[in-house]
């Protein structure tokens, strides 16, 4: 059991990107209340009910040039603290009293395209950079989920 990682921020919108911040959320397992995806097919859903991304993993990519920060590339939990190489489909964490499951990386699309310089979203791709992109899970205890709760990733 890995510890003293935490929620840096949550994010949602009414559709597409950049995701807003939140302070709280209330989770089920559909993901964050009130978040909508435009394209259906490929994002949301039980298996893909919330995106996350590493807040490392983000500074590290402005350092590189790339206008990124947190929510703009659509994921619904910003992580800080947390090994990313660990966060594998599979794995398990609790944030806070909310419990997922890692179901799948998340492909990038061109919709992220402006948060990278010279619009090289492929950037974040797993195939392409492994270990940089982003985590879809499924939810499976929901509840509410605030910045700073702890994040437990269990192996």
């Amino acid at each position: 059991m890995t510890t003293q990682a935490h929620v840096f921020q949550l994010n949602m919108s009414k559709g597409g990107v950049p995701k807003r911040p939140l302070p709280t959320a209330e989770i089920n397992q559909l993901g964050i209340v009130g978040d909508e995806q435009r394209d259906t097919l490929h994002h949301g859903g039980p298996e893909r009910a919330l995106s996350l991304y590493s807040l490392e993993h983000i500074l590290a990519l402005q350092a590189e040039g790339h206008p990124i920060y947190p929510g703009s590339v659509g994921e619904n939990v910003t992580i800080t603290g947390l090994d990313w190489g660990k966060v594998v489909p599979g794995v398990r964490l609790c944030l806070g009293a909310v419990e997922i499951e890692i179901t799948s990386y998340a492909v990038p699309c061109r919709t992220i395209r402006t948060s990278f310089k010279d619009e090289e979203f492929g950037r974040i791709g797993e195939k392409q950079h492994a270990g940089w992109s982003r985590a879809y899970a499924r939810v499976l205890q929901g509840g509410k989920l605030q910045i700073g709760d702890a994040v437990m990733l269990y192996e």
